[in-house]
């Protein structure tokens, strides 16, 4: 916790109101992003969030306030803003504010960090976003290349009424490149470097995303697929790779599971939920193969932490087993509103927004089959990698994705290169098709930095680990 937020913890504690519970979370938030595209660098970010989040509860109602005038005043006005709000929230409550349950202990968490950002100069960092820049220009049919790298942390302070206290530091790794090859009317674009995902640690996670060496690679495979087939039209078993894996989990597992979206937080914003109260406990999900969890404690995953921002202390849980749904994403507000258990995953996104329920480290559990024996058990498929587009139904249930690079299977073999390769289904006939998972071998972690939801909108981190998987009988298209 920065020195100065003792000032402002005494300048809060002297003029909160008389309530049942309050609860102040102070936040500081700083990102650096450094940027290179077409050998040009880009001008370097620096960006700052700080300020202050309330809540109080008295009787049946609760309500927010948020400032970054961090003075007496400035934390003054904002009690008094809530409180206008506490007086209407409890005229109109819908549900008991006094049931929702609070902080239970104090407690810490940091990020592992091996080696900081610190530990290398700006000049050091852009002379290697440049020499990635090079690697990717390997000829003519190479029309656009960048490559980028920001580091991200934040720190939470959450104070209770009740002496609870929890200081959490978090360290994000952000990296990435790409490369566009053109020739004619045909366009492709190949990432690579962790592109689009992120880890929590240091500079130590680029090793994890093969950043820098992958780059050449990205720059052959973008002007291979100009030259390659498109992706044929078909009924297909699909191995899809973890990059791929990330996307099919988040949008067709992890949102239709948030329990603020079942219980219809979302409707006229994001979509709301094909799952109902009544399934937890026996619908069948998908296969018995299927495993998901949520998973805070895996130190390089982007979600990673020891308590929630509503201070519930999270633990490993398993949402769906076997197959079987068994619990929603659903954090302490959401579970008094429905009466059922869930997991803490309340989360917001800076300050200036109230916790809601929110994808952590949702990962699917690895089984027993290498990546070899998942090839060889396919006589007709494709292997995709890295998401480049999505589409879902405003129930979480239909479902369009189209990836970077595909690979035909063949007898058990993989064969050549296939553009432009999409797959659609329904949710849970897909899963209930889900006929291998991936052993350890096959795990990758990744995630999303920018997952949005929430009116006001909230762009959060999300974690995902998951193995290869083979789904059979889908229906596969090009770009055609």
């Amino acid at each position: 916790m920065p020195s100065h937020w003792r000032t402002i913890i005494d300048d809060f504690k002297a003029v909160v109101p008389a309530v049942d519970f309050w609860s102040l979370r102070l936040v500081l938030d700083e990102t650096e992003t450094l940027s290179v595209r077409e050998d040009v660098v880009e001008p370097p970010s620096l960006a700052q969030s700080r300020g202050a989040h309330i809540t109080l509860a008295d009787g049946a109602g609760m309500a927010y306030a948020a400032t970054s005038a961090l003075t007496r005043e400035g934390l003054r006005a904002a009690c008094a803003q809530a409180l206008q709000w506490l007086a209407a929230s409890r005229r109109h409550a819908l549900f008991d504010a006094g049931r929702v349950p609070r902080p239970p202990r104090s407690g810490s968490y940091s990020s592992s960090v091996v080696t900081p950002w610190e530990s290398s100069g700006l000049g050091e960092k852009l002379e290697l976003l440049r020499d990635i820049n090079r690697r990717l220009a390997i000829g003519d049919a190479i029309v656009d290349r960048q490559a980028h790298l920001t580091r991200r942390q934040t720190g939470i302070t959450l104070l209770t009424s009740d002496e609870v206290r929890i200081d959490q530091q978090f360290h994000y790794i952000i990296p990435g490149y790409a490369a566009v090859a053109n020739r004619g009317a045909q366009t492709q674009l190949r990432s690579g470097g962790g592109w689009g995902t992120a880890r929590q640690g240091g500079l130590e996670q680029l090793a994890a995303f093969n950043f820098p060496d992958s780059a050449r690679q990205v720059a052959e495979e973008a002007v291979a697929l100009v030259d390659a087939p498109e992706c044929p039209n078909t009924r297909a078993d699909v191995l899809l790779m973890p990059s791929q894996m990330m996307l099919q989990i988040h949008e067709s597992i992890g949102h239709p599971l948030e329990l603020d979206r079942i219980l219809g937080d979302e409707r006229n914003y994001a979509g709301a939920s094909f799952v109902t109260p009544d399934m937890f406990g026996n619908y069948r999900y998908g296969s018995e193969l299927l495993n998901v969890t949520f998973d805070p404690g895996i130190p390089e995953e982007m979600a990673s932490y020891s308590f929630d921002d509503d201070g519930t202390p999270a633990e490993r849980q398993y949402l769906i087993r076997d197959g079987i749904l068994l619990r929603p994403l659903g954090g302490a507000l959401s579970q008094a509103r429905a009466g059922m258990s869930g997991v803490a995953n309340a989360r917001a996104s800076d300050w200036n927004r109230p916790a809601i329920d929110r994808m952590a480290n949702l990962n699917l559990e690895p089984g027993l089959d290498s990546l070899e024996t998942l090839i060889g058990s396919i006589e007709h498929g494709v292997l995709m990698e890295t998401n480049r587009s999505w589409s879902i139904d405003d129930s979480r249930n239909k479902f369009q994705f189209g990836c970077e690079l595909g690979r035909l299977i063949e007898n058990g073999e993989l064969r050549g290169l296939v553009r432009n390769p999409n797959y659609r289904g329904i949710s849970a006939t897909f899963w209930r098709n889900l006929a291998a998972v991936g052993d350890a071998g096959t795990v990758e972690v990744w995630g999303t930095p920018n997952c949005g939801k929430g009116e006001p909108n909230q762009m959060i981190q999300v974690g995902h680990a998951s193995p290869a998987c083979v789904f059979r009988d889908v229906e596969v298209f090009g770009g055609d």
